[in-house]
């Protein structure tokens, strides 16, 4: 019988990376999912009965621990089709006001582990001859934004960048898409009241981006209503419009 695709999720324990691991079996997609708390990605595998799931606990700034997961997965599968990168971290502080923990502590997530994720998925990549990397970044990125946002915009930018140098490199049988989800509901934002305009629930949200990751799409803005005319808008209208728009 022929092997199913494999894809490798990271911060796979809840929000947006649970419900893709979700979405991507009902596609009929096997699944290697990572993140800190086991217990919730073996919770989710339990839950998955008519797939293929391996799951391990995965830190993703521990670098060794990065580049051994990836392997032992690639191993175990025999492959690896599709890598998202998605493990992410929505501490901060506006900048100069003691909190540098918590913006650091976000950089070292959101940029320096999605730079060892991508190293490791791309030396996976490389050796198979094939692969596609899917790197989540956000809205936010488009734009410096304000507050407890900078830092965080300011990883999510530097994920984009990553993606766009790795596409430009084209390497042989490697497709990379970079997905910049809108307002969606997860754990992350669970803070956020319903009352945001134009936030989407989990479910519906992941929907769009798992739409455009399975036509490797270059970059997605997702939902795109109404997302692509407001992606539009933050590109090209003064910052003090734009602070007032997100």
């Amino acid at each position: 019988m022929d092997q199913r695709p494999v894809v490798l999720i990271t911060g796979a324990s809840a929000g947006l990376g649970e419900e893709m691991a979700r979405q991507f079996a009902a596609l009929g997609y096997d699944l290697a999912l990572c993140a800190r708390r086991i217990d919730r990605l073996e919770k989710l595998r339990d839950e998955l009965p008519d797939r293929r799931v391996l799951v391990k606990r995965l830190d993703v700034t521990d670098d060794d621990a990065v580049f051994a997961v990836f392997q032992q997965f690639a191993d175990e599968f025999g492959q690896i089709d599709r890598v998202v990168v998605n493990a992410g971290l929505g501490k901060g502080a506006p900048l100069g006001t003691g909190r540098f923990d918590a913006n650091r502590a976000t950089a070292m997530v959101n940029f320096v582990g999605a730079l060892t994720q991508t190293e490791a998925a791309l030396q996976i990549f490389r050796a198979q001859g094939r692969g596609h990397l899917v790197m989540i970044s956000s809205m936010s990125a488009l734009r410096g934004m304000r507050k407890s946002m900078t830092t965080y915009a300011a990883t999510k930018a530097g994920v984009a960048a990553i993606a766009e140098g790795v596409r430009s490199e084209r390497i042989p049988g490697v497709d990379v898409s970079v997905v910049y989800p809108g307002y969606i509901r997860s754990e992350m934002n669970e803070h956020v009241t319903q009352k945001t305009k134009f936030i989407v629930e989990t479910p519906v949200g992941v929907r769009a981006m798992v739409k455009a990751i399975e036509k490797r799409r270059v970059k997605a803005y997702v939902p795109a209503w109404p997302w692509v005319p407001i992606g539009v808008a933050m590109r090209l209208l003064p910052l003090s419009i734009v602070r007032k728009m997100v």
